[in-house]
């Protein structure tokens, strides 16, 4: 065991010296599954991978948490706007996993432009006995026919195929930067910076936009959408949030386009603190929906604020990711640091939440069924830009760092 674990470093440090990674390698965005059982993740070069987590043994029960590949396949390829001279990147922007009804696991890509679903299956038969095929699928001469033979289904090594079922495209004049799954289990929206559109997953033609904030005067934009998500539970319900650190609630049934929102979360700023930074720092880059739908959780550069949807006068609890920045804000002006944007998450039982931080780290706070409380706001060494938590996994068992 310690020889495996010592080649395992060695073999880390050699690629990690030797810059075998290429940028197209750089994990964009990831997403567990509902379940927990699945994690996909995205990289700048238009591809996918899942991952499945290892069923536990009796010899290895140790090995419940590990995650081994279960599919991988090009999602996004480089494309070109030839009518605005645009090239449109593949990099994965965001993945959404839907309900699973069958067999079958289906999830949302998303890349600049383009909205696409797959369909992820197994298949550990084949039919064999063709009438109209031989055994290497060619056309046999009918004339050659003199038995009627019943295709049979005979067993093969398990397979697991990764299909386009459908392609949302050119509805979007801005990058995509968030998509989220009704549950309804019938719609999505895709948002950019400046529309939200909403979407049925049977139709690819067709779209409703929803929200827009684009002025008729471009010279008057002062604003633009950072993230959107529905509500889990209540289909009418989505909240978007703002680079100007708001966020709305808005209600689909009040009217067709919701410009205008059904509740405002602002905290006012304090004029103490207001500097040339303001305005940058203050830009929500996530914002998500707690799984009871009771409240809400934003990131911004240098916090994490929990709101609860009754209450839009201030949130509830405000968690200093790292305020030991504030007196390096130049700096990371300089070198562009200061505009990185971070996501959140939720952990299963709504009881923790955790978002990442700058130079590679992870932050994390407690939840109590009692209230809120900052008990712990853990530092905690993360080997890549993203993280998550597994849904199924609750705080006093494990948690996911990716």
């Amino acid at each position: 065991m310690d020889e495996e674990v010592d080649t395992r470093k060695i073999n880390n440090s050699f690629l990690r010296d030797h810059n075998y990674a290429t940028e197209a390698d750089i994990i964009s965005t990831v997403e567990f599954n509902s379940t927990g059982e699945l994690l996909a993740t995205g990289d700048q070069g238009g591809r996918v991978v899942v991952f499945q987590r290892e069923q536990e043994s009796k010899n290895q029960p140790h090995r419940r948490g590990e995650y081994n590949v279960y599919s991988t396949f090009q999602s996004h390829e480089p494309e070109f706007d030839y009518l605005k001279s645009l090239e449109i990147e593949e990099k994965i922007n965001k993945i959404r996993w839907l309900p699973q009804q069958n067999a079958a696991y289906f999830l949302l890509s998303t890349n600049d432009k383009t909205v696409k679903l797959w369909k992820i299956s197994e298949r550990d038969k084949r039919p064999e006995g063709y009438n109209l095929k031989d055994e290497e699928g060619r056309i046999r001469d009918p004339t050659t026919i003199t038995t009627l033979r019943v295709p049979v289904l005979r067993p093969m090594d398990l397979m697991v195929e990764a299909t386009p079922r459908r392609i949302f495209s050119n509805a979007h004049t801005y990058h995509i930067n968030s998509i989220s799954v009704n549950s309804d289990n019938e719609t999505y929206m895709s948002t950019d910076d400046l529309r939200i559109n909403l979407w049925n997953l049977e139709i690819t033609n067709r779209s409703f936009n929803i929200v827009d904030i684009k002025p008729a005067n471009m010279e008057e934009l002062t604003e633009v959408i950072t993230a959107a998500e529905f509500h889990p539970n209540q289909c009418n319900t989505f909240v978007y949030s703002s680079s100007k650190g708001s966020i709305r609630l808005c209600d689909m049934r009040t009217s067709a386009l919701c410009d205008n929102h059904s509740k405002l979360f602002e905290e006012p700023e304090d004029p103490s603190n207001r500097s040339f930074f303001s305005e940058i720092i203050s830009s929500i880059s996530d914002v998500k929906f707690s799984h009871s739908g009771r409240y809400l959780m934003t990131r911004d550069y240098l916090t994490v604020k929990v709101w609860d949807i009754n209450m839009e006068s201030k949130p509830l609890e405000t968690y200093q990711v790292h305020d030991y920045l504030r007196s390096k804000l130049c700096s990371l002006y300089e070198n562009d640091c200061i505009f990185d944007k971070f996501e959140c998450v939720w952990n299963g039982t709504d009881r923790s939440v955790k978002s990442r931080g700058v130079w590679s780290f992870s932050w994390m706070s407690t939840f109590q069924h009692c209230g809120w409380h900052s008990l712990s706001n853990a530092a905690l060494r993360s080997s890549t830009a993203l993280n998550g938590f597994s849904p199924s996994c609750d705080i006093n068992e494990r948690y996911w760092l990716f």
